[in-house]
């Protein structure tokens, strides 16, 4: 019979509780009925996760992040347009303002200031926010939350990249989030797709372990349908949903990268020449339109999606 657990999570009171579907580290993840996706318990406190990210995240526990970005600067680039690209077919030439929360090294910001955006990014870690500055970008060094949102003013667009999966309660800052985008405007989330299919059948007929739960960095466990169901809670319509490359294909062919920095760059590397190469035969659509399916099915080692904050009557300007 499985377990079920009771958490309260102390800052905020609420309790959580749902069947445990794994346990690492000392931490339980549940299938959470309070909040309608997978996440562990206990939930970090505010004080452990700012410790982490503004004094440790890139030192100790992404070392080679900046190092390995600027080697995959091209293929992020394809990214970053692929993204932006959606952004300019539904936001009007006038109204082009960008905040990226956790915004990294700043690279994403960058494509959009080239474009012509007015652009802002939060990010906590000292190291990200020198390098961001190193670019001519605005930066607040912060950890995102409600209180800072009502200084930083409205948005055309919002944009989350691999951020969600580490906030103690993602509703709470999605409600803050929701009140900083302007009526018409676009919130983008890409999160870590968690437990999907690839990864069930890695585990239950190759017998590996969930290597995907990694706690305290990764407190939440999305799916396309738990990222969907949120996005309609929080007020947002869903517009589009994409994955990316099924990395998790590599394992179930024989290549384990797991713990393995060699066979995980070539991985990446085979990858990103499938995806650069379909981009330089003109065939990027062809990628947009298969990721898209991918994210039908529920596969895909990562999944984006796009929400619009409803319109005013007036129009989309407030």
């Amino acid at each position: 019979m499985p377990e079920t657990k009771h958490f309260v999570y102390p800052p905020t009171g609420v309790e959580h509780y749902g069947e445990v579907i794994d346990t690492k580290e000392g931490f339980d993840v549940i299938e959470c009925e309070t909040c309608g996706f997978k996440h562990v318990i206990p939930i970090p406190t505010p004080d452990e996760l700012e410790k982490l990210y503004k004094e440790e995240f890139y030192s100790t526990e992404k070392p080679k992040y900046l190092e390995r970005h600027r080697e995959d600067q091209k293929w992020w680039n394809l990214v970053y347009q692929d993204r932006y690209d959606v952004f300019e077919e539904n936001i009007p030439n006038e109204c082009r303002s960008i905040l990226d929360i956790g915004s990294g090294p700043g690279f994403f910001l960058l494509e959009g200031k080239k474009r012509g955006w007015k652009t802002l990014g939060i990010e906590p870690s000292k190291q990200a926010v020198e390098n961001s500055k190193s670019l001519g970008l605005d930066i607040i060094e912060d950890l995102f939350s409600p209180s800072l949102a009502n200084e930083s003013g409205k948005f055309d667009v919002v944009h989350m990249n691999n951020v969600l999966e580490h906030i103690p309660d993602p509703r709470s800052i999605l409600k803050a989030i929701y009140n900083l985008i302007k009526h018409g405007g676009l919130l983008c989330v890409s999160v870590p797709n968690d437990y999907n299919p690839f990864q069930q059948v890695l585990r239950e007929v190759c017998n590996y372990e969930p290597y995907w739960v990694a706690p305290p960095e990764h407190i939440n466990y999305f799916n396309v349908e738990s990222l969907e169901r949120l996005f309609k809670k929080m007020g947002f319509e869903v517009i589009l949903k994409e994955a990316t490359f099924p990395i998790d294909l590599f394992l179930l062919m024989g290549d384990n990268y797991i713990g393995d920095d060699l066979t995980g760059r070539a991985c990446h590397e085979k990858r990103k020449h499938f995806e650069l190469a379909l981009k330089k035969g003109k065939h990027n659509k062809l990628k947009r339109d298969l990721y898209g399916h991918f994210a039908d099915l529920g596969v895909g080692r990562e999944l984006t999606i796009y929400g619009r904050k409803p319109l005013q009557e007036c129009g989309y300007n407030e």
